[in-house]
């Protein structure tokens, strides 16, 4: 490694701010961009009965896969093939009914020019984003993104910074206006989000996670209180739900009903749990999404809830169940 000397009194926050300066001003005067040419490109998508496949070399690549991933999340199916090895065998990952957006700062990068001939002959639609629209790539283009920048922020303008912004705004504006148009719902973008936080709360409903079949925590109506106490220690719920033969709700009763009975001079050997139970209980459906169960919950503060189609026990959803999935 080279030796280096810090400058001294060096303002790396001016420098810093600098950088923004410049991006943001190349960013303000991106808009001109977004002409009938922006219309062109987003009805060509929408009218797409493929996949947007995006390429890009160097940095223009690493903001195609962006892009890309972009598109693929908010309703645009879309994938990035790196052009280098397009030529070498992966454009048969590209197919008639695709469109190809390349991506080249230039407008000349060579790997991506060596495959329009190739684009062209299977009449795959091109959508090209470049800085000219006079360099090869913006001729050969059936639709042309203009992503001119005034200024690179790298102060000898060589290292790419401000154009790979406008590039990525620009990506993040087709992507969006695309999304706008098909109506792409919070629930559609978490069915490509399963594994996220959004995924959980819009996709996963109380049948998910609740307990049923033996794990349901239930006594008889001719238990007493000492079955009832069983039932819950064996099934670490902290309550029992309270049934008839056909496991029709008659009630439920809690670890916070047996504190407050202690108050009212019940008989603990004797007693009957259907003469101190909470008749009925609170009860949601089992497609109800787990998100508002969760609600449900907490405006009622209570921990479990009764899971019934009417007056039959399906099951039983607990606030730890809650936590366990991730929903809280």
């Amino acid at each position: 490694m080279s030796s280096f000397q810090l400058q001294p009194g060096f303002d790396f926050q001016q420098a810093g701010k600098e950088v923004l300066q410049i991006e943001c001003q190349g960013l303000a005067q991106l808009d001109r961009y977004i002409d009938a040419d922006f219309t062109r490109a987003c009805e060509t998508i929408t009218a797409c009965c493929g996949k947007v496949v995006v390429m890009g070399i160097g940095k223009s690549g690493h903001i195609g896969c962006k892009i890309a991933a972009t598109f693929a999340s908010t309703g645009t199916s879309s994938f990035f093939v790196h052009p280098a090895e397009a030529s070498h065998g992966d454009l048969g990952m590209v197919t008639a009914q695709d469109i190809v957006l390349a991506i080249s700062n230039s407008g000349e990068s060579n790997e991506i020019l060596a495959l329009i001939p190739v684009l062209k002959r299977q009449q795959i639609p091109l959508i090209c984003m470049t800085n000219n629209a006079e360099s090869t790539m913006g001729k050969a283009a059936d639709i042309h993104l203009c992503i001119k920048v005034p200024q690179e922020a790298c102060p000898m303008g060589l290292a790419p910074t401000t154009s790979t912004t406008a590039t990525l705004v620009m990506g993040d504006a087709l992507a969006v206006a695309l999304l706008k148009v098909r109506g792409f719902t919070p629930q559609d973008f978490a069915l490509s989000h399963p594994g996220g936080a959004l995924g959980r709360r819009l996709l996963l409903r109380v049948n998910d996670i609740m307990h049923s079949g033996d794990k349901i925590p239930h006594v008889s109506t001719e238990a007493s209180l000492r079955d009832a106490l069983l039932e819950i220690t064996r099934k670490n719920l902290g309550m029992t739900v309270i049934c008839n033969d056909t496991m029709n709700i008659a009630g439920i009763f809690t670890d916070g009903d047996l504190r407050r009975i202690f108050d009212i001079g019940i008989n603990l050997n004797d007693a009957k749990i259907i003469d101190i139970m909470t008749p009925g209980g609170v009860r949601v459906h089992p497609s109800m999404l787990a998100v508002d169960a969760l609600n449900l919950m907490q405006q009622r503060h209570i921990t479990a809830l009764l899971v019934a189609d009417g007056d039959q026990l399906l099951g039983v959803v607990h606030m730890h169940d809650m936590l366990r999935v991730g929903v809280v």
